[in-house]
């Protein structure tokens, strides 16, 4: 994103009430026509800090509860209401942790849920959203009401609060195949499927939010997380659920496509150094590791650290629609590097046999189904 007014530094925003007592000093900058006087946030320090975090409930989000948790803040964690009462992910963590979170059970869809979770909160990291491709193509209108609209909902919100830092996370899907790569930030968004499509509106909405409004939006874009937790839609619980279960085929999709992967702790804590950063106000900011493993090299090195042998089938109902497989994703962090000194810190062999000890109790993967495709 660039800043909405020019002469505009990345991190500020108009003179007003202040959001909160990390803002500090105000300043002027002057621009061709006037001179214009602008309130300098300075880096918000986490601790003790109250949170929103919605989808906490989900892969990413419970992992990211966690790490806010270690860094002291005061976690909100908004939850989607349901008739089972099930907190999701946050289930299985610590009680003892567990008893210090907010729980907030709501649905984003639902703007008076939203306001009212969001009263008294210093940051808010929304990652609740529909991420299914295949079921996408059956039910888009879902996808807009969750994705758009839930993201409006918080970031009209924020703007009713005055919400000191928001973070809205993106998707690397909104790059679609890449054009060139590394892929930056500025690259070309190419809405491949009806999911990426609301993902770059919802990009779009927070954007118009930091131009028009100057909210602190900075929008948060990972590339292929996985890890312990990660939903069965994704391709390498689906492979380890697989092979795990013994099954001498697999099946999966197309395998020649490329992924940049990105272990759940590594994403976590980007989102935590983007929060603690000035710098990425106003920014859209990537998450990758700089490298690219397409599927069929990645399920044979799954076969390797599992210890177990199949031979793969290519489903055809596993196959997107050709001009909707992004064939090759392959992200640069330069800028996370430059703007919040945020490195990989698990490699992608490592990551996979954290995964798949995870994946190898028994507990932990029986609510997954490896006979069934999940969209």
């Amino acid at each position: 994103m660039k800043n909405p007014i020019p002469g505009h530094a990345p991190g500020t925003i108009e003179t007003g009430t202040p959001a909160s007592q990390d803002a500090e000093v105000v300043r002027e900058t002057r621009t061709d026509l006037l001179r214009i006087p602008i309130l300098w946030r300075s880096a918000m320090r986490l601790e003790g800090k109250k949170v929103l975090v919605t989808g906490s409930d989900g892969f990413i989000g419970s992992h990211l509860v966690e790490r806010l948790h270690a860094e002291g803040a005061k976690v909100r964690a908004f939850v989607f209401y349901n008739s089972f009462g099930s907190w999701g992910w946050l289930d299985s963590l610590p009680p003892d942790m567990l008893s210090e979170l907010e729980i907030f059970p709501g649905d984003v869809r639902d703007p008076f849920a939203v306001a009212k979770a969001m009263e008294g909160v210093d940051c808010v990291f929304h990652l609740a959203a529909l991420i299914g491709i295949p079921y996408s193509y059956v039910a888009p209108k879902d996808y807009v009401e969750t994705n758009v609209a839930g993201t409006l909902n918080i970031l009209q919100a924020a703007r009713q609060h005055k919400t000191a830092r928001v973070l809205v996370t993106s998707t690397s899907e909104v790059y679609g195949t890449a054009r060139q790569v590394p892929i930056e930030e500025t690259h070309v968004k190419q809405p491949q499927s009806p999911y990426s499509a609301t993902k770059i509106g919802a990009d779009c909405m927070a954007e118009s939010f930091w131009r028009s409004f100057e909210l602190p939006i900075t929008i948060v874009r990972p590339f292929n997380t996985f890890g312990p937790r990660q939903s069965a839609r994704a391709v390498i619980p689906t492979i380890i659920t697989q092979l795990l279960a013994g099954y001498e085929e697999i099946k999966l999709g197309a395998l020649h496509p490329t992924r940049d992967l990105v272990f759940v702790k590594d994403t976590a804590e980007g989102f935590v150094r983007i929060a603690q950063s000035e710098k990425t106000v106003g920014e859209d900011v990537n998450i990758a590791t700089e490298s690219e493993i397409s599927i069929g090299d990645l399920a044979e090195l799954i076969m390797r650290i599992t210890g177990k042998k199949a031979r793969i089938i290519t489903d055809d109902v596993r196959i997107r629609p050709e001009k909707s497989e992004v064939e090759r994703l392959f992200g640069s962090a330069k800028k996370l590097q430059a703007l919040a000194s945020w490195r990989p810190g698990t490699s992608l062999e490592e990551g996979l046999r954290r995964t798949v000890e995870w994946f190898s109790d028994e507990r932990n993967r029986a609510s997954y189904k490896p006979h069934v495709y999940n969209v």
